[in-house]
């Protein structure tokens, strides 16, 4: 397992979503048409990571990884049963 910071993570995240941006050969402008995100905070986003969850959301339904959204958190790993017994009735 590799350790990061928050920071790093963060990092990480804007630069991946930067890239895809990119492939899809979509601009910042025409996402921030397509999203109804302002370019301000696409721009803040991919050069500081700074985005609220709502508006990377729209982001990610825009650009068609809305399963990317969907699937943060699914693989949880257990370390006991008594954490599966605690999942399953939340």
């Amino acid at each position: 397992m590799v350790f990061q910071t928050t920071e790093e993570i963060i990092k990480d995240i804007a630069i991946r979503f930067k890239k895809i941006r990119k492939m899809k050969k979509i601009s910042q402008e025409e996402l921030a048409l397509m999203s109804n995100v302002s370019y301000g905070t696409i721009k803040r986003f991919e050069l500081k990571g700074e985005i609220s969850l709502h508006s990377l959301t729209k982001l990610c339904v825009a650009l068609d990884l809305e399963d990317e959204m969907l699937n943060l958190f699914n693989k949880v790993v257990f370390n006991n049963i008594d954490e599966v017994i605690s999942y399953g009735k939340a």
